[in-house]
Protein backbone atom coordinates (compact mmCIF):
# COMPACT_ATOMS: atom_id res chain seq x y z
CA UNK A 1 0.00 0.00 0.00
CA UNK A 2 1.75 3.68 -1.58
CA UNK A 3 0.53 5.78 1.48
CA UNK A 4 2.23 8.73 1.68
CA UNK A 5 0.32 10.62 4.37
CA UNK A 6 -1.46 9.49 7.54
CA UNK A 7 -3.60 12.16 9.15
CA UNK A 8 -4.83 11.32 12.28
CA UNK A 9 -8.63 13.20 13.06
CA UNK A 10 -8.69 13.02 17.10
CA UNK A 11 -11.97 12.54 18.23
CA UNK A 12 -11.68 10.14 21.22
CA UNK A 13 -13.97 7.17 20.29
CA UNK A 14 -14.61 8.37 16.74
CA UNK A 15 -11.43 8.83 15.68
CA UNK A 16 -10.07 8.08 12.06
CA UNK A 17 -7.40 8.60 9.87
CA UNK A 18 -7.23 9.80 6.49
CA UNK A 19 -4.87 8.01 4.34
CA UNK A 20 -3.49 10.26 1.30
CA UNK A 21 -1.88 8.08 -1.59
CA UNK A 22 -1.88 6.61 -5.33
CA UNK A 23 -3.51 3.09 -5.19
CA UNK A 24 -4.68 2.65 -2.20
CA UNK A 25 -8.50 1.56 -3.44
CA UNK A 26 -6.38 -1.66 -4.51
CA UNK A 27 -5.31 -2.14 -0.85
CA UNK A 28 -9.05 -0.88 0.45
CA UNK A 29 -9.86 -5.15 1.78
CA UNK A 30 -6.66 -4.79 3.46
CA UNK A 31 -7.44 -0.92 4.83
CA UNK A 32 -10.95 -1.76 6.28
CA UNK A 33 -10.09 -5.58 7.40
CA UNK A 34 -6.83 -3.58 9.29
CA UNK A 35 -9.44 -1.33 11.35
CA UNK A 36 -11.37 -3.90 12.24
CA UNK A 37 -14.47 -4.24 9.57
CA UNK A 38 -15.91 -7.28 8.63
CA UNK A 39 -18.65 -8.96 6.84
CA UNK A 40 -21.22 -6.68 4.46
CA UNK A 41 -20.19 -3.92 2.62
CA UNK A 42 -22.56 -1.63 0.24
CA UNK A 43 -20.94 0.81 -2.00
CA UNK A 44 -22.45 3.67 -3.39
CA UNK A 45 -21.16 5.07 -6.65
CA UNK A 46 -22.02 7.00 -9.71
CA UNK A 47 -22.04 5.63 -13.16
CA UNK A 48 -19.01 7.49 -13.92
CA UNK A 49 -17.27 6.57 -11.11
CA UNK A 50 -17.99 3.17 -10.94
CA UNK A 51 -17.24 2.38 -14.43
CA UNK A 52 -13.74 3.14 -13.52
CA UNK A 53 -13.15 2.12 -9.85
CA UNK A 54 -15.76 -0.48 -8.94
CA UNK A 55 -14.63 -3.19 -10.44
CA UNK A 56 -10.92 -3.02 -8.54
CA UNK A 57 -12.70 -1.84 -5.43
CA UNK A 58 -15.13 -4.61 -5.60
CA UNK A 59 -12.04 -7.33 -5.74
CA UNK A 60 -9.70 -5.81 -3.07
CA UNK A 61 -12.85 -6.06 -0.80
CA UNK A 62 -13.79 -9.97 -1.77
CA UNK A 63 -10.09 -10.66 -1.65
CA UNK A 64 -9.98 -9.33 1.64
CA UNK A 65 -13.33 -11.68 2.73
CA UNK A 66 -16.08 -8.95 2.82
CA UNK A 67 -19.25 -9.68 1.19
CA UNK A 68 -20.03 -6.79 -1.72
CA UNK A 69 -22.74 -5.13 -3.50
CA UNK A 70 -23.39 -1.64 -4.98
CA UNK A 71 -26.19 0.95 -5.69
CA UNK A 72 -25.31 3.43 -8.67
CA UNK A 73 -27.22 6.68 -8.05
CA UNK A 74 -26.89 9.29 -11.47
CA UNK A 75 -24.66 11.85 -11.94
CA UNK A 76 -25.58 15.40 -10.16
CA UNK A 77 -26.23 17.49 -7.51
CA UNK A 78 -29.48 17.88 -8.18
CA UNK A 79 -29.72 13.81 -7.20
CA UNK A 80 -28.14 14.74 -3.71
CA UNK A 81 -31.91 13.95 -2.04
CA UNK A 82 -33.98 12.35 -0.01
CA UNK A 83 -35.47 10.32 -2.86
CA UNK A 84 -32.25 8.57 -3.89
CA UNK A 85 -31.29 7.97 -0.18
CA UNK A 86 -34.43 6.28 -0.25
CA UNK A 87 -32.52 3.66 -3.00
CA UNK A 88 -29.71 3.25 -0.42
CA UNK A 89 -32.09 2.29 1.82
CA UNK A 90 -33.88 -0.45 -0.40
CA UNK A 91 -30.07 -1.52 -1.51
CA UNK A 92 -29.40 -2.22 1.70
CA UNK A 93 -32.65 -3.94 3.27
CA UNK A 94 -31.90 -5.85 0.18
CA UNK A 95 -28.42 -6.70 1.44
CA UNK A 96 -29.55 -7.36 5.05
CA UNK A 97 -27.20 -4.60 6.34
CA UNK A 98 -27.07 -5.25 9.90
CA UNK A 99 -25.50 -2.70 12.53
CA UNK A 100 -22.02 -4.43 12.33
CA UNK A 101 -21.99 -3.63 7.91
CA UNK A 102 -20.43 -1.08 6.16
CA UNK A 103 -21.59 1.72 3.37
CA UNK A 104 -18.97 3.03 1.25
CA UNK A 105 -18.80 5.98 -0.32
CA UNK A 106 -17.30 5.74 -3.61
CA UNK A 107 -17.26 9.26 -5.90
CA UNK A 108 -17.18 12.64 -4.97
CA UNK A 109 -18.52 15.38 -2.83
CA UNK A 110 -22.03 14.15 -3.56
CA UNK A 111 -21.48 10.29 -3.47
CA UNK A 112 -20.24 10.78 -0.33
CA UNK A 113 -22.59 13.15 1.49
CA UNK A 114 -25.61 10.91 0.40
CA UNK A 115 -24.09 7.74 1.82
CA UNK A 116 -22.75 9.13 4.84
CA UNK A 117 -26.49 10.28 5.27
CA UNK A 118 -28.01 6.83 4.74
CA UNK A 119 -25.31 5.27 6.77
CA UNK A 120 -25.92 7.88 10.28
CA UNK A 121 -29.09 6.92 9.46
CA UNK A 122 -30.20 3.08 8.58
CA UNK A 123 -30.34 1.21 11.91
CA UNK A 124 -29.76 4.17 13.43
CA UNK A 125 -26.31 4.26 12.39
CA UNK A 126 -23.63 1.92 10.64
CA UNK A 127 -20.53 1.88 9.39
CA UNK A 128 -19.60 4.19 7.00
CA UNK A 129 -16.10 4.19 4.94
CA UNK A 130 -15.19 7.39 2.71
CA UNK A 131 -13.13 6.58 -0.91
CA UNK A 132 -13.19 10.14 -2.21
CA UNK A 133 -12.67 10.48 -5.99
CA UNK A 134 -12.49 14.15 -6.49
CA UNK A 135 -10.08 16.74 -5.12
CA UNK A 136 -13.13 18.55 -3.90
CA UNK A 137 -14.06 15.58 -1.75
CA UNK A 138 -10.45 14.34 -0.64
CA UNK A 139 -9.79 17.82 0.68
CA UNK A 140 -13.16 19.14 1.99
CA UNK A 141 -16.64 17.05 2.16
CA UNK A 142 -14.77 13.39 2.99
CA UNK A 143 -13.17 14.70 6.09
CA UNK A 144 -15.34 16.05 9.39
CA UNK A 145 -18.26 14.22 9.30
CA UNK A 146 -21.11 16.30 7.94
CA UNK A 147 -23.31 14.27 5.47
CA UNK A 148 -26.28 15.70 4.35
CA UNK A 149 -28.62 16.10 1.29
CA UNK A 150 -30.47 19.06 0.04
CA UNK A 151 -33.69 20.95 -0.08
CA UNK A 152 -35.12 22.85 -2.74
CA UNK A 153 -34.69 25.79 -0.84
CA UNK A 154 -31.04 25.18 -0.15
CA UNK A 155 -27.80 23.35 0.63
CA UNK A 156 -27.20 20.41 2.85
CA UNK A 157 -30.68 21.43 4.65
CA UNK A 158 -31.00 17.44 6.36
CA UNK A 159 -27.92 16.33 7.47
CA UNK A 160 -26.01 15.03 10.71
CA UNK A 161 -22.85 15.09 12.27
CA UNK A 162 -21.35 11.34 11.37
CA UNK A 163 -17.77 10.16 11.45
CA UNK A 164 -16.32 8.04 8.52
CA UNK A 165 -14.23 4.87 10.00
CA UNK A 166 -11.55 5.68 7.23
CA UNK A 167 -10.84 8.38 4.66
CA UNK A 168 -9.21 6.52 1.35
CA UNK A 169 -7.56 9.52 -0.73
CA UNK A 170 -6.17 7.81 -3.72
CA UNK A 171 -4.15 10.17 -6.02
CA UNK A 172 -4.48 8.01 -8.75
CA UNK A 173 -8.23 8.61 -8.93
CA UNK A 174 -7.55 12.42 -9.79
CA UNK A 175 -5.60 12.06 -13.11
CA UNK A 176 -9.36 10.81 -14.32
CA UNK A 177 -10.79 13.96 -13.50
CA UNK A 178 -12.02 16.48 -15.78
CA UNK A 179 -9.77 19.95 -15.55
CA UNK A 180 -12.55 22.03 -14.22
CA UNK A 181 -13.52 19.35 -11.55
CA UNK A 182 -10.20 19.11 -10.68
CA UNK A 183 -9.82 23.29 -10.70
CA UNK A 184 -13.08 23.25 -8.80
CA UNK A 185 -11.29 21.37 -5.76
CA UNK A 186 -8.52 23.60 -5.63
CA UNK A 187 -10.94 26.54 -4.46
CA UNK A 188 -11.19 24.78 -1.04
CA UNK A 189 -7.57 24.26 -0.88
CA UNK A 190 -6.97 27.64 -1.06
CA UNK A 191 -9.70 28.23 1.39
CA UNK A 192 -7.82 26.20 3.96
CA UNK A 193 -5.16 28.30 3.38
CA UNK A 194 -6.69 31.56 3.54
CA UNK A 195 -8.34 30.91 7.46
CA UNK A 196 -5.55 29.20 8.62
CA UNK A 197 -2.37 28.83 6.92
CA UNK A 198 -0.57 31.90 4.95
CA UNK A 199 2.23 29.25 3.74
CA UNK A 200 0.03 27.13 2.35
CA UNK A 201 -0.73 29.72 0.57
CA UNK A 202 2.56 31.50 -0.45
CA UNK A 203 2.63 27.37 -1.79
CA UNK A 204 -0.19 27.73 -3.95
CA UNK A 205 0.87 31.16 -5.08
CA UNK A 206 4.22 29.56 -6.49
CA UNK A 207 3.51 26.46 -7.35
CA UNK A 208 0.84 26.25 -9.65
CA UNK A 209 2.23 24.23 -12.46
CA UNK A 210 3.06 21.52 -10.43
CA UNK A 211 -0.21 21.64 -8.76
CA UNK A 212 -1.59 21.57 -12.18
CA UNK A 213 0.17 19.04 -13.19
CA UNK A 214 -0.60 17.27 -10.32
CA UNK A 215 3.25 16.55 -9.58
CA UNK A 216 2.60 13.65 -6.85
CA UNK A 217 4.60 15.31 -4.27
CA UNK A 218 3.43 18.55 -4.49
CA UNK A 219 -0.15 17.74 -4.85
CA UNK A 220 0.27 15.15 -2.32
CA UNK A 221 1.48 17.94 0.49
CA UNK A 222 -0.68 20.33 -0.62
CA UNK A 223 -3.83 18.08 0.21
CA UNK A 224 -2.18 16.86 3.53
CA UNK A 225 -1.75 20.66 4.56
CA UNK A 226 -5.66 21.52 3.94
CA UNK A 227 -6.68 17.77 5.13
CA UNK A 228 -4.58 18.70 8.59
CA UNK A 229 -5.97 22.09 8.41
CA UNK A 230 -9.47 20.84 8.39
CA UNK A 231 -9.20 17.57 10.84
CA UNK A 232 -7.65 20.56 13.79
CA UNK A 233 -10.23 22.79 13.73
CA UNK A 234 -12.97 19.66 13.28
CA UNK A 235 -10.87 18.47 16.47
CA UNK A 236 -11.76 21.56 18.21
CA UNK A 237 -15.16 21.69 17.11
CA UNK A 238 -17.02 18.43 15.99
CA UNK A 239 -20.57 20.03 15.78
CA UNK A 240 -19.80 22.99 14.75
CA UNK A 241 -20.51 25.23 17.99
CA UNK A 242 -17.64 27.25 17.63
CA UNK A 243 -14.87 27.53 15.66
CA UNK A 244 -15.70 24.85 12.97
CA UNK A 245 -17.74 27.81 11.64
CA UNK A 246 -14.46 29.30 9.63
CA UNK A 247 -14.82 26.25 7.17
CA UNK A 248 -17.57 28.31 6.17
CA UNK A 249 -16.04 31.15 4.62
CA UNK A 250 -17.03 31.79 1.18
CA UNK A 251 -19.99 29.38 1.86
CA UNK A 252 -22.68 31.46 2.34
CA UNK A 253 -22.72 33.25 -0.78
CA UNK A 254 -21.31 30.24 -2.54
CA UNK A 255 -24.43 27.73 -1.29
CA UNK A 256 -26.85 30.98 -2.44
CA UNK A 257 -25.03 30.70 -6.07
CA UNK A 258 -25.74 26.89 -6.21
CA UNK A 259 -29.45 26.91 -4.78
CA UNK A 260 -30.69 29.69 -7.08
CA UNK A 261 -29.33 28.34 -10.04
CA UNK A 262 -30.89 24.51 -9.47
CA UNK A 263 -27.05 23.21 -9.13
CA UNK A 264 -26.54 23.25 -12.60
CA UNK A 265 -24.44 26.09 -13.16
CA UNK A 266 -21.59 25.99 -10.67
CA UNK A 267 -19.17 23.64 -9.27
CA UNK A 268 -19.44 23.97 -5.55
CA UNK A 269 -15.81 25.00 -5.39
CA UNK A 270 -16.31 27.68 -8.55
CA UNK A 271 -19.44 28.63 -6.16
CA UNK A 272 -16.76 29.16 -2.81
CA UNK A 273 -14.36 30.86 -4.97
CA UNK A 274 -17.26 33.49 -6.08
CA UNK A 275 -18.03 33.46 -2.65
CA UNK A 276 -14.79 34.27 -0.95
CA UNK A 277 -14.21 36.94 -3.29
CA UNK A 278 -17.54 38.50 -1.96
CA UNK A 279 -16.74 37.83 1.78
CA UNK A 280 -13.60 39.71 0.92
CA UNK A 281 -15.12 42.68 -1.05
CA UNK A 282 -17.77 42.89 2.04
CA UNK A 283 -14.75 42.74 4.55
CA UNK A 284 -12.84 45.97 2.87
CA UNK A 285 -16.34 47.42 3.02
CA UNK A 286 -16.63 47.28 6.59
CA UNK A 287 -13.29 48.16 7.58
CA UNK A 288 -12.52 44.68 9.02
CA UNK A 289 -9.18 43.94 6.68
CA UNK A 290 -6.72 45.76 3.96
CA UNK A 291 -7.82 45.84 0.37
CA UNK A 292 -4.04 44.29 -0.45
CA UNK A 293 -5.94 40.97 0.75
CA UNK A 294 -8.84 41.44 -1.39
CA UNK A 295 -6.36 41.94 -4.02
CA UNK A 296 -4.17 39.00 -3.07
CA UNK A 297 -7.59 36.38 -2.61
CA UNK A 298 -8.34 37.88 -6.02
CA UNK A 299 -4.52 36.73 -7.32
CA UNK A 300 -5.10 33.38 -5.95
CA UNK A 301 -8.23 32.38 -7.23
CA UNK A 302 -7.28 33.90 -10.44
CA UNK A 303 -3.81 32.40 -10.91
CA UNK A 304 -6.11 28.67 -10.73
CA UNK A 305 -8.64 30.14 -13.20
CA UNK A 306 -11.73 29.65 -10.48
CA UNK A 307 -14.38 31.97 -11.34
CA UNK A 308 -14.62 35.62 -8.78
CA UNK A 309 -18.20 37.17 -10.58
CA UNK A 310 -21.60 36.23 -10.91
CA UNK A 311 -23.49 36.75 -14.45
CA UNK A 312 -26.98 37.62 -14.59
CA UNK A 313 -28.49 36.85 -11.20
CA UNK A 314 -31.01 38.70 -9.02
CA UNK A 315 -29.03 40.32 -6.02
CA UNK A 316 -32.42 40.05 -3.89
CA UNK A 317 -32.57 36.69 -5.03
CA UNK A 318 -29.54 36.07 -3.85
CA UNK A 319 -29.97 37.99 -0.54
CA UNK A 320 -33.37 35.31 0.38
CA UNK A 321 -31.81 32.10 -0.50
CA UNK A 322 -29.17 33.26 2.25
CA UNK A 323 -31.65 34.04 4.80
CA UNK A 324 -32.22 30.03 4.27
CA UNK A 325 -28.66 29.29 5.03
CA UNK A 326 -27.77 26.94 8.26
CA UNK A 327 -25.38 29.63 9.79
CA UNK A 328 -28.38 31.67 10.72
CA UNK A 329 -28.78 32.16 14.40
CA UNK A 330 -31.60 34.09 16.18
CA UNK A 331 -32.70 35.02 12.72
CA UNK A 332 -29.28 37.19 11.73
CA UNK A 333 -26.84 36.14 9.05
CA UNK A 334 -23.73 34.81 10.24
CA UNK A 335 -20.52 35.44 7.84
CA UNK A 336 -17.29 34.49 8.10
CA UNK A 337 -14.97 37.45 6.93
CA UNK A 338 -11.20 38.05 6.49
CA UNK A 339 -9.44 39.89 8.76
CA UNK A 340 -5.83 39.26 7.46
CA UNK A 341 -4.27 36.29 5.59
CA UNK A 342 -4.78 33.07 7.70
CA UNK A 343 -7.35 34.37 9.91
CA UNK A 344 -11.10 35.12 9.74
CA UNK A 345 -13.36 35.85 12.27
CA UNK A 346 -17.49 35.21 12.60
CA UNK A 347 -19.41 38.71 11.72
CA UNK A 348 -22.79 38.35 12.88
CA UNK A 349 -25.79 40.84 11.19
CA UNK A 350 -23.31 42.36 8.45
CA UNK A 351 -25.08 45.75 7.24
CA UNK A 352 -27.18 44.33 4.40
CA UNK A 353 -26.33 47.65 2.12
CA UNK A 354 -23.11 46.58 2.07
CA UNK A 355 -24.07 42.99 1.15
CA UNK A 356 -26.09 43.75 -1.34
CA UNK A 357 -23.55 46.40 -2.68
CA UNK A 358 -20.91 43.80 -2.98
CA UNK A 359 -23.20 41.07 -4.92
CA UNK A 360 -24.19 43.90 -7.47
CA UNK A 361 -20.59 44.64 -7.46
CA UNK A 362 -19.78 40.98 -8.35
CA UNK A 363 -22.36 40.92 -11.48
CA UNK A 364 -25.72 40.43 -9.60
CA UNK A 365 -28.72 42.41 -10.73
CA UNK A 366 -30.08 45.07 -8.59
CA UNK A 367 -33.42 44.65 -7.77
CA UNK A 368 -36.15 41.52 -8.87
CA UNK A 369 -35.84 39.21 -11.67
Amino acid sequence: MNCLKRIKVDLGRRSYEILIGPALLTGSGEILRGIGLKGKILVVTNPKVGALYLSSLRESLVAAGFEVESVTIPDGEEYKSLLQVERVYEAAVRMRLERSSTILALGGGVIGDLAGFAAATYLRGINFVQAPTTLLAQVDSSVGGKVAVNHRDGKNLIGAFYQPRVVIADLETLHTLEERDFISGMAEIIKAGLIKDPHLCSVLAKKVRAIKDQDRETLGQVIATACSIKAKVVEADELEGGIREILNYGHTIGHALEAETGYEVYRHGEAVAIGMHGAARLAVLMGICRPQLLEFTLDLLERYQLPTRISGLSMERLIERMSWDKKISGGELRLVLPVATGRVETVVAPPFELLRRVLVSLGAKGGEA
